[in-house]
């Protein structure tokens, strides 16, 4: 279950156990006292440079009561859409654009779930040893449309979000090996409460983006995959990916506005849109992801653009902290790895724009403790476990005692921008440099480098300084 930060998927924080700490209750004079105020959850929340876990934050939300069977059961014959993959153990990203779909009800899908060889309906086809559903990204407005009492049952205020609930929540239902494909979002940030089962991430900071060989083909917007399956990666298609620092999470049972983002979005979307209608007309299902279901022609995204360019400029023209002074800078500004007036900004001025890394961190040790647990590096092995790439779900999608919060790392503006400029020069090498027999240049391989990440970022920003001139 997640809480968007606007339309964004990134996210944020994400409910799940501390180890050594399995009670998960703090407990004053007899009462439950909860560790974190709202206030410093979300001063917490938005400082962090690493992702770690929240213990005893949720021990009262009613949602932590909530099962499968018991939503199976409110829901009744509402039919839900659940994305069909295939378990495998094969190198190359498991795409939605490869996978099929089914309309089915959560009942039906549990009955599928318990591996009965005589089930029936719309999971007739799929043979439960060999498939797994997913039913992501499901907001509750419209799937508890006419229940929305419900919406009182998770409380996001607990973490400085004050007056959000259910309402501005997302569900998640998957069954085991359920994942979605390495990406980050572009802006936004979100908080998971994982109330059934257990859910695997797989993490990585911002600035090693250029090791994951980022893509935008499927488009979805504000969302950037990775070309890499992180679970069982291609090490010698992909060798930039062993320079990968990986944080891995299993969760168990237990917004700010970012306007450079959308308008980065923005050039992406009519690149890519303009490009592969061009190419091929009638035929968008090839190259659109099945979830973008908005309208893609030019002059859509035209209006798409203009507003996003209005939204920033009205934006940092009236903001206290920013001037738009800041973005008529020197072309060798450009070229640095962030625009800090945005990162600041959206760090809520945390730390000062001349703090030391060391600073930092020494600033962000102090705060962990017994409820706030940091999420360790992952050694270099290649991962073993299966199932999951980035975000993949246990065999329930909700967790019994839903006492603990993770915080994941941010999609802060620094994702798409490498640390070291050789870092993605060495990836569009080995990764677009065609063989000595490979002389053909199509379309997605133009749009690899047109829409990378870094250069959208330095598009968005000379785009921002003329029109702010």
């Amino acid at each position: 279950m997640r809480l968007p930060g606007g339309i964004a998927k990134a996210v944020r924080s994400a409910v799940g156990p501390a180890e050594g700490n399995s009670q998960g209750d703090c407990s004053r004079g007899g009462q439950h006292v909860k560790p974190f105020t709202p206030e410093k959850a979300k001063e917490i929340i938005m400082s962090l440079q690493q992702p770690a876990v929240f213990c005893n934050m949720v021990f009262d939300w009613p949602a932590r009561h909530w099962t499968a069977k018991h939503l199976s059961e409110v829901l009744h014959d509402k039919q839900i859409r659940f994305r069909m993959g295939m378990k495998s153990t094969n190198t190359v990203p498991q795409f939605e654009t490869a996978c099929s779909y089914v309309e089915a009800t959560l009942e039906e899908f549990l009955t599928w779930n318990c591996d009965q060889s005589s089930v029936s309906g719309p999971f007739k086809d799929y043979d439960h040893s060999k498939f797994w559903a997913y039913a992501d990204y499901k907001y509750f407005v419209s799937l508890f449309e006419d229940k929305t009492d419900i919406f009182q049952d998770v409380i996001w205020s607990d973490f400085g979000f004050p007056g959000r609930n259910g309402q501005e929540s997302t569900l998640w239902i998957g069954s085991l090996g359920a994942h979605t494909p390495c990406h980050l979002d572009s802006y936004g940030c979100n908080l998971v409460f994982q109330v059934q089962g257990r859910k695997r991430w797989h993490l990585f900071p911002p600035e090693d983006t250029p090791f994951l060989y980022p893509t935008r083909i499927p488009y979805e917007e504000s969302s950037v995959f990775s070309k890499i399956n992180v679970v069982n990666p291609d090490l010698k298609r992909f060798p930039q990916f062993q320079k990968a620092r990986r944080h891995t999470v299993t969760l168990s049972p237990g917004q700010e506005e970012d306007h450079l983002a959308r308008v980065e979005e923005a050039i992406t979307r009519m690149l890519v849109c303009a490009l592969k209608t061009a190419e091929d007309p009638h035929n968008t299902r090839a190259w659109l992801n099945p979830t973008e279901v908005e309208e893609t022609s030019h002059e859509v995204n035209c209006h798409y653009l203009n507003g996003a360019v209005a939204a920033f400029l009205d934006h940092y023209k009236t903001s206290k902290g920013v001037e738009i002074q800041a973005l008529r800078t020197s072309k060798e500004n450009l070229q640095k790895e962030d625009l800090n007036t945005c990162n600041r900004m959206e760090m809520g001025g945390t730390h000062g724009q001349n703090g030391t890394k060391a600073a930092i961190k020494q600033e962000e040790a102090s705060l962990f403790g017994p409820d706030l647990v940091p999420v360790t590096l992952r050694s270099k092995e290649t991962p073993s476990e299966g199932g999951g790439i980035f975000e993949s779900d246990g065999k329930d999608f909700v967790d019994k005692d839903g006492k603990h919060f993770a915080k994941l790392f941010c999609a802060d503006r620094q994702q798409t921008m490498s640390t070291n400029d050789n870092a993605g020069v060495d990836q569009m090498t080995s990764d677009s440099a065609p063989a000595p027999s490979q002389t053909f240049v199509s379309t997605d391989d133009l749009l690899d480098c047109l829409v990378n990440p870094q250069v959208t970022r330095m598009v968005a920003q000379l785009l921002l300084q003329g029109k702010s001139l």
